[in-house]
């Protein structure tokens, strides 16, 4: 049996901040993120099973992107935990907005990696994360392939 790709895409609005940044990326500000996770693998050949020629049902494939992903960073603003934004951070949290201090620097680049090990451990043996696609505007993104990783 061929081994196939299937992609499924989802939308988030999050905001960030790049601390140290030397442009106008270090203000506070938002993306309308555009994701989309690529899989791999060969469809199931059992005629018997109940999801006979799909490689992975796509419901399956977006409850794990939903819960790793999109249902956190979700309107959400994300910092980098090791910047003095922690205390802006502190501030919005205790007003109640939803903020996520993270362990690297909130570029769409360092993103796509984060998303990646979240994804591939939640994938059923069989299935092999094969790309990211993060778009954080119309005209940037960037791009996870396991073959360079």
């Amino acid at each position: 049996m061929s081994t196939i790709r299937i992609t499924k895409q989802f939308n988030f609005e999050t905001g960030h901040a790049l601390y140290g940044y030397d442009g106008k990326c270090k203000n506070v500000h938002g993306h309308s993120y555009k994701l989309s996770v690529t899989v791999s693998g060969k469809p199931i050949s059992d005629s018997t099973h109940v999801k006979f020629g799909m490689v992975i049902d796509f419901s399956d494939l977006k409850k794990i992107v939903n819960e790793e992903i999109v249902d956190i960073f979700d309107h959400a603003t994300v910092f980098n935990k090791n910047t003095p934004h922690v205390e802006l951070a502190k501030e919005l949290m205790d007003r109640g907005h939803h903020v996520l201090l993270a362990d690297y620097q909130p570029t769409s680049e360092m993103m796509v990696i984060d998303f990646a090990k979240k994804i591939e451990r939640r994938l059923p043996e069989n299935i092999k994360l094969h790309a990211i696609k993060l778009q954080e505007t119309d005209s940037s993104f960037a791009e996870w392939f396991a073959s360079d990783n």
